[in-house]
């Protein structure tokens, strides 16, 4: 099974559950960045409800351009921001102290490109869910993939799934869809077999 899919930073839970199965991920960096979609943002937890955390881009989110071309708007700190609400909220979960100092390098260092932090954030997320994915990278556009999976026109990747531990679950209830951030906090080294137990079946 074949999927393609675009740049998102942390994929979600859902994403994980999705593209566990396949033989190949096809990461499309030659698509439209796409407005209120997860290519340039990522949901955790919160004390009070869900945050998103965006990714700040020069021009903005209304351009039509190729997401390999689209630059980060690095005047905003958002690293830094980004930084101190994840160890605002996770620094009591079970784990966050274990993936801590090596998810630090990657809101330490500078991005220009979107693509960038991206992959390297989906090699980091690889690399602790000791998951060996076939990784393949467009070279152009194509429109239709009639033989794959395609989640670009997708505005988020769900899918159906248990509740795992939560760190505010008993004020807020369960909360689906979280980035892999989440579980990864939450189960440490069991998430891998979280998502191998509950993966979607293509």
């Amino acid at each position: 099974m074949q999927i393609v899919s675009p740049y998102a930073p942390f994929p979600s839970v859902g994403w994980w559950q999705i593209t566990a199965g396949a033989d190949v991920v096809v990461i499309d960096g030659h698509e439209h960045f796409g407005k209120m979609s997860d290519r340039n943002r990522y949901r955790i937890s919160g004390a009070n409800n869900s945050i998103m955390l965006s990714i700040p881009l020069v021009k903005g989110r209304e351009q039509r351009t190729a997401m390999k071309d689209i630059h980060i708007a690095n005047s905003y700190n958002w690293q830094i921001q980004h930084w101190r609400t994840i160890t605002s909220v996770y620094n009591r979960s079970p784990f966050f102290a274990h993936y801590e100092p090596s998810l630090y390098t990657l809101f330490s260092q500078r991005y220009d490109l979107l693509t960038e932090f991206c992959h390297d954030s989906l090699k980091w997320c690889l690399t602790q869910l000791n998951i060996n994915m076939a990784l393949e990278y467009t070279t152009h556009y194509l429109p239709l993939y009639p033989d794959a999976t395609d989640l670009r026109m997708l505005k988020r990747f769900d899918a159906p799934a248990p509740p795992y531990y939560q760190i505010f679950q008993d004020r807020l209830g369960f909360i689906p869809g979280l980035s892999i951030l989440d579980l990864l906090f939450s189960e440490g080294p069991a998430t891998q077999l979280w998502i191998q137990s509950n993966a979607v079946k293509g």
